[in-house]
Formats: C-alpha cells, structure tokens, sequence
C-alpha cells in the first residue's frame, strides 16, 4: 500500500508519499481499499499539531473516507469482504488502504457512489445533531447559517430546508450565495460587503433567527448573537475562522436565549443507540434525494498538498475530495 505519512506535524510540507506494508485487521477490526478521501478542516490542523486529538508518530492523516473491505479481522460479522463502507476513523484516509474499526463503518446501500460517501458523515451528522437534537428545530423556524457554502454549512441549509424550516445563508462572496440559494437557501447575506446586524434585521422582518448555526467564530458571532430572536437557539459548532470568540453573558439573559454546544464526535461516543438511529435517517434522506453532498471538486490522492492549499485560501465550495 501506499500512503501520505505524517512523521512531524509542522503543516502540509512535511507530508510524504510512502510505500509501506499492507496490514492485516485485527478483531474487530477491517481492511480497506479506500476509493475516495474527503477534505476536513480538522485534517489541516492535526498535521500542524493543532487540532485536540494528537495520534502517536508517524501517522495518516485523513478522517474521512469511503471504498471496498478487502479482508475482515476476527469476530466482524456485521460486514463482508467486497461490501462498500463509509468510515469516519479520525486518520488513516490519505492512502490507498486503512485499517478501521469495524464498528466505525457506515455500509453503503446501492447507489450511493464512493465520492458522496466520503463527504457524507462528518458534515451531515454534526449538522443533524445541531439542528435536529440540539436546536430541538420546527417547521416554520428561521435558522441563519454562517459560513454557509463551506461542508458543514451546505449540510445545515439541506437538513434545515428538509425539515421545513426558513434558512438564510450567510457566506463571504456572492458566487458563494449563489451555491446556497441553488441548494435551498431562501435568502443570503454576504457579509464581506454588507453590515451583518442590519442584513440579518431586513431577511427576518426585525425578529430575528429563531436558530443560528456557526462553525466560524471568530467576529461575525457577537454581532450576530446580538441579532438572534426571542427564545433564539445560539450552536457552536466550530472555529473555522480561527479565534474563539467570547460573548457578554447579558446577550443570553437579555434574548431569553440559549448558548448551546455542538459536538458530534462525544455524542456519538455517548449515545450510540441514538447516533446509529440519526445515521439511518440521513442514509434515508440520501436516498429520497433531500440531502446531498456539494462536492466542489476531485483530485487524485497524489495531488493532496495542492488539496490542501485550495482549503486554505477559503475558496472551496462544500467538501474537497480525494480519488485513488
């Protein structure tokens, strides 16, 4: 097999393509030939040992992937050799084979290519996890997604628009508006050229989002937490921007509002029965065409480090990801 090894996390340049041994799953655990690998933000910061998980030296870097079982390890009943999975394992995707927890894999059902696979879970699970459970979100709710054309931000205006709510899709340029109103979006704001606070007054008549979904932080949450309606519903889904913001706790208090955590990964971990049963209900939703991933391009496996510098200059439109 070959793969990128991660042998000292100072960034993307360190990267290397290597040719090493095939391994052989152990219990519970499977082998597989991986077809495509997305593109994560959390991918970029765990090369640059900055992301929170720091796995032992030398690693592979790639969360999230998707191909064909190649050979099951001890005790694996539940999937087959020559079966189709999507995995989210945290590393091992940037290759041309992994090693991952049997339990960790999604089986495909017919008809759900490798490319949307790959891009599936991360994004759709964190956004049905704060929309759906956190947010507790109704029909006829107004829900205001920041960062709105990168992965996570097109899965919210899907899973928001699928259950019946009104999105307005915040993004940085109007090509980017564009792609959130051909997805579903109702209205947009671009916040590069428009006063935030006074956009966000004009889309929702002086009321207000009932939710607001930010994996951004950084300057935009002050004034849009300051925007948020009565009984409006805060999610912190991330820091993509950069700085972590902090926010005057009398805007809660003044709002009747709710600060509200998002973080998939522990509920997951915390709650399977209830994780397996949302990953059913997004598989559905695939299937009836209500969801479906904005791939804003491939690129061959061997091309990651230029994968990795379209990331960075902000200019991807949904999910990145990488074919073998």
């Amino acid at each position: 097999m070959q793969a990128w090894l991660c042998e000292n996390p100072v960034g993307v340049e360190a990267l290397q393509w290597k040719e090493m041994p095939t391994p052989q799953p152990k219990a519970g655990e499977v082998l597989i030939e991986i077809k495509a690998a997305s593109l994560n933000f959390p991918d970029l910061l765990i090369v640059q040992n900055k992301y929170q998980i720091k796995p032992p030296l030398p690693f592979v870097p790639g969360s999230e992937y998707a191909g064909v079982i190649q050979a099951v390890g001890e005790g694996v009943t539940q999937l087959k050799v020559g079966q189709s999975v999507a995995c989210l394992s945290g590393t091992g995707g940037f290759g041309t084979h992994t090693i991952a927890p049997a339990a960790l894999c999604m089986p495909l059902p017919p008809g759900f290519p490798h490319v949307d696979a790959a891009a599936f879970i991360m994004i759709y699970a964190t956004s049905h996890h704060a929309l759906v459970d956190r947010a507790q979100l109704k029909a006829g709710e107004t829900v205001l997604v920041l960062g709105a054309a990168g992965g996570v931000g097109t899965s919210a205006i899907q899973i928001a628009k699928t259950m019946g709510a009104r999105v307005i899709a915040a993004a940085s340029t109007d090509e980017k508006c564009e792609l959130c109103k051909s997805i579903g979006a109702d209205a947009t704001i671009n916040y590069t050229r428009e006063n935030l606070r006074d956009a966000i007054k004009a889309a929702t008549g002086g009321k207000g989002p009932d939710v607001i979904y930010d994996p951004v932080g950084g300057d935009f949450a002050e004034p849009a937490f300051r925007s948020i309606a009565w009984r409006g519903r805060y999610l912190v889904v991330g820091f993509a921007s950069g700085p972590i913001p902090a926010l005057p706790l009398n805007l809660p208090l003044l709002k009747g509002a709710s600060l509200v955590g998002v973080f998939w990964g522990d509920f997951a971990k915390r709650e399977p029965k209830a994780n397996a049963a949302m990953m059913m209900e997004l598989a559905r939703w695939y299937g009836e065409g209500k969801i479906k991933p904005v791939i804003d391009r491939t690129m061959p496996m061997a091309e990651l480090k230029a994968a990795y510098a379209h990331m960075g200059s902000r200019g991807v439109k949904g999910k990145l990801v990488m074919v073998t």
